[in-house]
């Protein structure tokens, strides 16, 4: 269950985008497992002792500095 804030919020995104609240629930559970599981592999591949570049480095050499 879900507290009714959270659950407000829910609601007025699917009036808003005019998608069921449970789809749009289990999309955001989808993405966020996703995203832990990409935290997990980060953490696994920087304690591996793998070279890592810095983000402003990979921003530099696409060109998107601003």
């Amino acid at each position: 269950m879900i507290d009714s804030e959270l659950d407000d919020e829910l609601t007025s995104l699917a009036i808003a985008t005019g998608r069921d609240k449970l789809a749009l629930a289990r999309e955001a559970l989808a993405e966020w497992l996703e995203d832990q599981e990409d935290a997990r592999d980060a953490e696994t591949i920087i304690a591996q002792g793998n070279p890592t570049i810095p983000l402003e480095e990979v921003k530099r050499s696409l060109g998107l500095e601003r």
